[in-house]
């Protein structure tokens, strides 16, 4: 077959449910590879999960093709199924990215104890081939330094993805979004555009970033005590305007938080967050210092229950804790789903009384994505003949598809896909493909499994009805009840010795007449025991808690 002929498959495995998890495989005769292994936090309806990631196992099944791993930037939902991918491949592959985010995700191996990784450092206008795929990546600006999109070009045709991006023109670090290469890959041709979605719904152009150095400036300035600022760890430039802000208003900087502290220390390490010594102390070292002279930046700013800012507003931190005349400012804005935890946050540090700042009180956060307006501007610059949404979740992905067609592109070459969707392009024209298994993974308890939706669901029961255990001792000759010992756990009423006084005595009567009968098993009694304490709790505290039957023959 003429090498023309042969499909460049493109496989979202993640990143279009949701805003997390995001990687894209593209495949090409015997050559693969992937853009970004993210992962995503859960949420209150996976209890006791710690991570979510996407379903690899195509990318197992097909690793012997697999020549490189492209990593766009330094964020978790981009980089945090990484360590997992590495630990089930049988090889070592190639990782390329800038040297700030090599560097973030070097300490995730180093958790991992993944020792001596293949990474490849990459910079702006830096060109790669492998296999059959020559890549080449290109400035962005996000929330976080050294951002990338990439541009892909095979004998089948040429790819775009943009990464995650905003257009922003006054950036921090003065690293303005390469808008010379976009324009460049535009007019020789782009075939398929893969863009961030996250931000459609959004109408104008995204704030930039130094918009946020006014107001903080201006809160930090004028606080009265101590003021505690809790970002996303990986958002640097966001980190590096409160450092230039506490130094300016004759502040040193506590650095708290474990994620915290292991970027903060990568990013001056790389030179990409400037700060001199004497102005960052230790944490146990604040009670030497008034507490107007003081700014903590910390963990967080999504109300995660083990962060730092948690800690500090329950009264558990080891050396740092939040009064009344302190001001806490809350930097970034609630991810989907974390609304509840950010608000029981604000709620713990109200009843303490300090001064709460986010981003209903003053500007002191803004969007790394693009808007509307960026997002057409990136369609016009990249004149795609195809175009799909990626990163966010369906509302969002649709908007896209939206703005596409305003900006000329047909509607029948506009896809919108699911996970395990594919996309063929064959002599520069795009149709859909056959899907490609997929689905998601949870980490539990630092392993990987696979979902269950059995376990998710006890887990549930369990926080919301508690667990009743049911304790019966049947004599194997007379077939009599013996004893019966009802306890419980979470249940409403559980202490109430009446009740479960009325358990028993259900019990009792319902494995009696079971037992007496002929050829009652003990699955049978179990039933019975289930059946007799779910209707009576039900009736008495209009609960179901979980019922865990034990039933031995003596």
């Amino acid at each position: 077959m003429p090498k023309k002929d042969i499909a460049l498959k493109i496989i979202p495995l993640g990143g279009l449910d949701g805003i997390g998890k995001n990687m894209t495989a593209f495949e090409y005769g015997g050559d693969m590879i992937l853009v970004d292994a993210g992962l995503m936090f859960p949420d209150e309806g996976q209890p006791g999960i710690d991570l979510i990631l996407p379903d690899y196992t195509y990318v197992l099944e097909n690793e012997e093709k697999l020549r490189g791993i492209i990593i766009t930037h330094g964020h978790e939902d981009h980089t945090g199924a990484l360590p997992y991918l590495l630990q089930d491949l049988t090889r070592k592959v190639p990782i390329y990215s800038s040297k700030l985010t090599l560097g973030i995700i070097q300490g995730k191996f180093d958790e991992h104890n993944i020792r001596n990784p293949k990474t490849r450092e990459v910079n702006d206008g830096s060109t790669i081939t492998l296999g059959a795929f020559n890549v080449t990546f290109f400035s962005m600006t996000h929330s976080i330094p050294a951002a990338f999109g990439v541009f892909i070009s095979t004998p089948a045709g040429t790819v775009m993805h943009t990464g995650d991006f905003k257009f922003d023109q006054t950036p921090i670090d003065g690293r303005r979004p390469n808008f010379h290469a976009i324009n460049k890959f535009g007019s020789q041709g782009v075939d398929l555009l893969l863009s961030d979605s996250t931000n459609a719904t959004r109408p104008g152009f995204t704030l930039s970033e130094a918009a946020v150095g006014r107001d903080l400036r201006h809160v930090i300035k004028n606080a009265r005590g101590r003021v505690f600022v809790a970002s996303f760890s990986s958002h640097i430039h966001r980190l590096q305007q409160i450092c230039d802000a506490s130094v300016a208003c004759g502040r040193k900087v506590v650095v708290t938080g474990r994620s915290m502290v292991t970027n903060t220390k990568v990013a001056r390490e790389l030179g990409y967050l400037n700060i001199d010594d004497e102005n960052i102390i230790d944490a146990y070292d604040v009670d030497r210092i008034p507490d107007e002279k003081i700014v903590v930046l910390c963990t967080g700013s999504q109300g995660e229950p083990l962060s730092a800012l948690a800690r500090m507003a329950n009264g558990e931190h080891k050396s740092l804790s939040i009064h009344e005349s302190d001001t806490v400012i809350i930097s970034a804005n609630p991810i989907p789903g974390n609304e509840k935890s950010v608000q029981g946050i604000i709620n713990s540090l109200s009843k303490i009384g300090c001064e709460i700042y986010d981003k209903s009180k003053g500007l002191v956060h803004v969007s790394g994505h693009a808007s509307q307006e960026e997002l057409k501007l990136m369609l016009a610059m990249a004149k795609p003949r195809y175009f799909m949404p990626v990163h966010g979740e369906a509302q969002h992905l649709r908007a896209h598809a939206e703005l596409a067609k305003q900006m000329g592109v047909p509607e029948n070459r506009i896809f919108v896909l699911d996970n395990g969707d594919s996309l063929e392009m064959v002599r520069h024209k795009v149709r859909r493909g056959r899907a490609a298994e997929s689905g998601v993974v949870y980490v539990d308890g630092g392993t990987v499994t696979e979902a269950n939706p059995m376990v998710l669901r006890d887990r549930q029961k369990l926080g919301s009805d508690g667990v009743v255990t049911c304790t019966v001792v049947v004599s194997k000759r007379s077939r009599r009840v013996e004893a019966v010992e009802v306890s419980g756990r979470g249940v409403s009423s559980s202490t109430d010795e009446l009740l479960l006084s009325d358990a028993a005595d259900a019990v009792r009567a319902q494995v009696g007449k079971l037992a007496s009968g002929d050829g009652a098993s003990i699955d049978a009694l179990r039933r019975g025991v289930r059946n007799s304490l779910s209707n009576l709790l039900w009736n008495k505290t209009h609960t179901r808690p979980m019922i865990i039957p034990v039933v031995m023959e003596v």
